[in-house]
């Protein structure tokens, strides 16, 4: 038989990189959450103007 000890050997451990943090300002955090709603707000109004997802046959 084949020699397969050496096809399905367990990958090394990686080493964890640090996570990367940004310290926003309350008001730059403010207008992020604004932004995030008025799309929402948008990709809502445009998806009532959609056909709906059952076809007619």
């Amino acid at each position: 038989m084949r020699e397969t000890s050496n096809t399905f050997k367990k990958a090394p451990k990686r080493k964890k990189e640090k996570a990367r943090t940004v310290s926003v300002s309350p008001e730059m955090r403010q207008a992020y959450a604004d932004l995030i709603t008025e799309k929402a707000t948008k990709q809502e109004s445009y998806g009532r103007h959609l056909p709906g997802t059952e076809t007619k046959r």
